[in-house]
């Protein structure tokens, strides 16, 4: 799938309840069809509850044709409309259900950790470097029909982790994740961790989302397919923009299929309802009955790399309400 948000708040990625979520949901990471989604809307699943929390914090990405593994960043309607009710009510408590814009730029400090076994995955620094200038690119308003963000990206370090445990197969939630996170992560809730690998399940990347940060702030952070940075070798899903996704995910923004056809989708009101994700770079693609086709170019879809390009205001403000919810 192109990139996954966990659910838990990591919360996606929520552990423990993860692994029994996702079994529940059994969903591919790429494309879970509108009507299951829609079906599982009015309740909820064995995790939720009191256990919430736990529920939302990850997110996931495949490539396309991949049927290897489950979505961890899947996202059911009942946990999308409890995470919108806890930023609501944060934003409620700054006083304010739209944070401002800001005109200055807000700078978010990266941590990038690879991972690594012997000269596999070794990623040169060029290379680190080119993904932090994509995303500024990305982030910065570069691209057709792209907006500005008002957030930038500063490398505060990279480190070089030579382990083939962790290395081979890395999958969400699993002990190698959790020990890496452990002994890795820096910084606090405004601090970007990003982790390369060789992912298992056929995985771009997956993200935690914001609110999961109070819950398990050791757990917070991106981890991606070291194939998939500037010019990698994963066809298609290698000019840096799994990175860019799932950072998405990092500042609370769903995919854009988010309840395929069915309101209130990503809660984001200028990306047009889609009933399922986007593959390749299919032009005119128009899958829900609603005005517009669907947003196939948005960096939240499921697109190849080279159809990527747009961020939409509404995502904008969606992204600065999350941050200053969340990790301001």
């Amino acid at each position: 799938m192109r990139r996954t948000a966990r659910v838990r708040s990591r919360a996606p990625r929520l552990f423990p309840c993860a692994a029994a979520l996702v079994a529940a949901l059994g969903v591919s990471q790429f494309a879970a069809p509108a009507p299951q989604r829609a079906a599982a809307a009015p309740t909820t699943t064995a995790c939720d509850g009191s256990d919430a929390d736990a529920l939302f914090g990850a997110a996931a990405r495949r490539p396309a044709g991949s049927q290897a593994g489950k979505d961890p960043n899947a996202v059911t309607a009942a946990q999308a409309r409890a995470m919108q009710a806890d930023l609501d009510d944060r934003l409620a408590a700054l006083g304010s259900t739209h944070v401002p814009l800001s005109g200055g730029a807000t700078t978010v400090p990266v941590y990038v950790h690879v991972i690594h076994d012997g000269s596999a995955g070794r990623l040169a620094d060029s290379t680190v470097a080119a993904q932090i200038d994509h995303l500024n690119a990305t982030y910065g308003g570069e691209g057709e029909g792209n907006t500005p963000t008002g957030f930038r990206f500063a490398l505060a370090g990279t480190d070089y982790t030579d382990k083939a445990a962790w290395y081979t197969g890395m999958t969400p939630g699993s002990a190698a994740e959790k020990a890496m996170k452990k002994q890795l992560r820096k910084g606090d809730q405004g601090t970007l961790n990003l982790y390369t690998a060789h992912l298992g399940q056929s995985l771009l990347g997956w993200s935690t989302f914001p609110n999961a940060y109070r819950s398990d702030p050791a757990d917070d952070g991106v981890v991606v397919l070291d194939a998939s940075l500037p010019g990698g070798s994963a066809t298609h899903y290698n000019e840096g923009n799994t990175v860019t996704h799932e950072t998405g995910h990092w500042f609370g923004l769903f995919h854009t299929f988010q309840g395929g056809c069915l309101l209130p989708g990503d809660y984001v009101d200028d990306t047009p309802p889609e009933r399922s994700a986007a593959f390749g770079c299919p032009e005119g693609r128009d899958t829900c009955p609603t005005t517009g086709a669907d947003p196939i170019h948005d960096f939240m879809d499921y697109s190849y790399d080279e159809c990527m390009s747009e961020f939409t205001p509404g995502q904008i403000q969606r992204m600065v309400n999350s941050w200053s919810a969340y990790r301001s």
